[in-house]
């Protein structure tokens, strides 16, 4: 098992939070143009108001995940990156590299830490952990086990895991 966070999962966490303080902010910002009858197009601006502020409340909540080890943090991190990567091409193609440039860099830095291998090890190793403490799996013997170890306490990999994992699941007779 794991014990201490890796630096890939810190990572991801940060990328993640400053995209979703990046989406507040604009949130913010558009919400106060709207407001002050700035906005060209006020139907357009609630719009991307209310799914900026949504967006960025919830890139801080996978953010947070992360650093809990909480396993269904991951997927959106994914999700949120992927959408992303063509909002940072789009910004591109119409000149806008400042924001192009840095969105996409964070997109893929995001991509790859959080599906890196200490990442994946971690996040999984932690929920399988607290399973056996919560009662929910009776712990197993270490050639066995649920926790991704192997009897010499290297960690197992993740797909040899899930074999193992499928191995234990009752088959029709």
């Amino acid at each position: 098992m794991l014990k201490r966070r890796p630096i890939t999962v810190q990572a991801a966490a940060a990328l993640e939070a400053a995209e979703g303080l990046a989406a507040l902010g604009v949130g913010v910002f558009t919400g106060v143009e709207t407001a002050t009858g700035a906005a060209v197009d006020p139907a357009g601006a609630i719009g991307v108001t209310v799914l900026a502020l949504a967006g960025g409340l919830g890139m801080l909540a996978c953010a947070r995940g992360l650093l809990r080890a909480e396993q269904w943090s991951r997927a959106p991190t994914v999700l949120t990156q992927f959408f992303a990567l063509p909002v940072a091409w789009s910004l591109w193609q119409s000149g806008q590299s400042a924001f192009a440039v840095p969105l996409g860099l964070a997109a893929i830095l995001t991509l790859i830490t959080v599906l890196s291998p200490p990442s994946t090890a971690w996040l999984f190793d932690d929920q399988d952990e607290e399973e056996a403490e919560d009662g929910g799996r009776p712990a197993r013997e270490p050639e066995d086990s649920a926790a991704g170890e192997t009897p010499s306490g290297e960690p197992r990999s993740l797909g040899r895991r899930l074999m193992d994992r499928l191995k234990e699941q009752p088959t029709k007779k």
